[in-house]
């Protein structure tokens, strides 16, 4: 009798364990969010273009109502700034705040690749945030900044996008709309955005930092880190021997490093390696001198250490999808404003 008593309490307990057990679990465990702040928030987005301009090319100006900035990628070129015109070189940025008259012309000399990219602020809640931001952005302004490898990259994954975003060419100034292709990979726009808002963020960062060492009439001029510093050694190497061939071995050997270090470098920076990054500045640095106009295409190529024209005219091809006289042409109707839909 005891025993069946016992039995009895046994399974009445682990019932009224198992309705209780429920009961907790349906209580919802609660775990407090954290709540970031928002320090930049990208609105619209207005035009990004990658400019090949050659060294007569001259932009009469504007004015309109949102941000934008201009990026030298390579070359040298004059910029205006309501009233003040000054020289902006490769690696240089600028701000033209809203309302600010600005102009762009080739200084007759370099033939320069710009990056510009317009935009305005989320007015999604137009209070102290915004605010605090277009302060943040003002900061910038009036100031020419030179921008770091971290920076550059993000740049880079801006245009690529672009690339597969618009349905237009980047390249092309007259441009009064940028339309979206039909179909785009997924999250590009998205992608845009939140590459725009990290690169303000490193600058506004850089910003503050030269502040606080006494650096802030150029933000971003302070030490770079190590990694970067290399990658500046071997970018600056491969560009002093432009005009050479060079081989894996010798690029490793005069800036002592080993292979495999700058291999990984280069692939996580420019996604290729040393010497397909180096063909690309020779093709570069080939369009460049083809927008001057200077030298024929014969000279270009000798000038640049192939030994064959032809050698010279299919890489060109691989890598920019023209030809030496395609490409001369396309830039030719560009300057005329005759460019091909």
């Amino acid at each position: 009798m005891k025993i069946f008593v016992y039995k009895t309490y046994l399974k009445k307990s682990f019932f009224l364990f198992i309705i209780k057990y429920k009961n907790i679990a349906k209580e919802a465990a609660y775990y407090p969010g954290i709540d970031f702040q928002t320090s930049i928030s990208i609105g619209t987005i207005y035009s990004i273009h990658y400019y090949e301009y050659r060294t007569d090319f001259t932009f009469s100006g504007e004015t309109h109502d949102f941000w934008e900035f201009v990026y030298a990628d390579k070359g040298e070129t004059i910029i205006t700034s309501d009233q003040t015109e000054f020289r902006l070189k490769a690696g240089e940025l600028y701000f033209h705040k809203p309302n600010e008259f600005h102009a762009v012309r080739s200084d007759g000399q370099i033939a320069p690749n710009l990056i510009v990219i317009s935009f305005d602020l989320s007015v999604s809640n137009k209070s102290d945030l915004q605010l605090s931001s277009e302060k943040q952005l003002f900061a910038l302004s009036d100031r020419i900044l030179r921008i770091d490898q971290t920076e550059r990259r993000l740049l880079a994954l801006i245009i690529q996008e672009a690339k597969q975003s618009f349905d237009c060419r980047l390249d092309d100034p007259y441009l009064a709309a940028m339309p979206l292709k039909q179909t785009m990979p997924l999250g590009s726009g998205q992608l845009i955005r939140l590459y725009l808002e990290e690169f303000l963020l490193h600058l506004l960062r850089h910003f503050e930092h030269a502040q606080s060492i006494g650096l802030d009439k150029k933000p971003a001029s302070y030490k770079l880190k190590n990694t970067e510093e290399i990658l500046d050694l071997i970018t600056n190497y491969l560009k002093k021997h432009i005009h050479e061939q060079i081989t894996l071995e010798q690029i490793c050997h005069d800036n002592l490093i080993g292979r495999t270090q700058l291999q990984k470098l280069m692939k996580e920076q420019f996604n290729t390696g040393a010497i397909n990054y180096f063909h690309q500045l020779k093709i570069e640095t080939a369009k460049q001198q083809i927008r001057s106009g200077r030298l024929n295409f014969t000279q270009i190529s000798a000038g640049l250490g192939y030994q064959s024209f032809q050698y010279f005219s299919r890489q060109f091809k691989n890598l920019t999808g023209m030809t030496p006289t395609e490409y001369s042409s396309s830039i030719k109707a560009l300057a005329e404003n005759s460019f091909p839909e």
